[in-house]
C-alpha cells in the first residue's frame, strides 16, 4: 500500500474519518498490517472475505479463517484474536439483557456462545423466576460428534444458581442442527431429573451452521 496516495491508505483514512468510513476489507487490512510480495494488504483481505463468504461468516464462527496468501501465523493468530474479542463483545451486549423473551433471542444468546466450536459442547442457560438470565455455563466438553451430560452435573448447578428453569444447548460442530435420537432421549431423562426439583426445562435447542432447532417447538419436549 505504500504506492497508494497517503490519503487513500486504510491507516490515515482511519485517522482522518474514523473507522466507520472503511470498508470491511480495509478494516481488516489494518489488522493485517503488510501484504505480501506483489498483493498489497486491503487485497489480501478481499480474497479473504471472499473465501470465507462474509465477515460475518468470520464472526458467527460458521466458517473457520482460511487459509490464504499473504496471511502467516502471526497475522492469522492476530486476526484470530480480533474476531474472538468481537465474539466476547457482542457475547457481554447480549448478557445485560435482562430475560429471553423468545425463541429468537435464545438463539442469539446461544449461537454467540456455541457455533464456532469445534468440539461438541453441552451448555444451559439458567433463568430465574421471571426469565432472567442468571448465568450460562458448559457443562460437558466431547468430541467432535458426542458430548456426555449426566442429571446430576444438571441438578447440582441448577442448585447452585437457584434456577426456577433452564434451557439446555448444544452444538453439532457437523452443522446439521436436526436433533438425533439420543438428543431426544437425554432431553427426557433430564427433564425427569429436574421436576424432581421442580424447575422447568423450557426447550433444548441444538445449533449447527444455520439456524439453530428448537426441540420445544417441534414437540420434542
Amino acid at each position: 500500500m505504500s504506492a497508494w496516495p497517503v490519503r487513500e491508505r486504510p491507516r490515515e483514512r482511519l485517522q482522518q474519518k474514523g473507522a466507520g468510513a472503511l470498508t470491511d476489507a480495509e478494516l481488516l487490512a489494518i489488522l493485517i498490517g503488510h501484504g505480501t510480495r506483489g498483493v498489497d494488504a486491503v487485497s489480501v483481505s478481499r480474497t479473504l472475505l471472499s473465501t470465507a463468504g462474509s465477515l460475518g461468516n468470520l464472526l458467527s464462527g460458521e466458517v473457520e479463517l482460511p487459509h490464504v496468501n499473504g496471511v502467516g501465523p502471526v497475522k492469522r493468530a492476530r486476526l484470530v484474536a480480533a474476531l474472538e474479542l468481537a465474539r466476547r463483545t457482542i457475547g457481554e451486549g447480549l448478557e445485560a439483557r435482562p430475560a429471553i423473551y423468545c425463541v429468537e433471542d435464545c438463539f442469539d444468546f446461544l449461537k454467540a456462545r456455541l457455533r464456532h466450536l469445534k468440539t461438541e459442547a453441552i451448555g444451559c442457560i439458567f433463568l430465574d423466576a421471571r426469565s432472567r438470565v442468571i448465568a450460562f455455563d458448559i457443562l460437558a466438553q466431547g468430541t467432535i460428534d458426542a458430548a456426555t451430560l449426566f442429571p446430576r452435573q444438571l441438578v447440582m448447578a441448577c442448585i447452585r444458581h437457584h434456577a426456577s428453569a433452564v434451557i439446555l444447548a448444544h452444538n453439532h460442530p457437523s452443522g446439521d442442527a436436526t436433533p438425533s435420537e439420543e438428543d431426544a432421549l437425554m432431553t427426557g431423562t433430564m427433564r425427569e431429573s429436574l421436576a424432581m426439583l421442580d424447575v422447568e426445562l423450557i426447550d433444548h435447542v441444538v445449533v449447527g451452521a444455520k439456524e439453530p432447532v428448537s426441540m420445544a417447538e417441534r414437540g420434542l419436549i
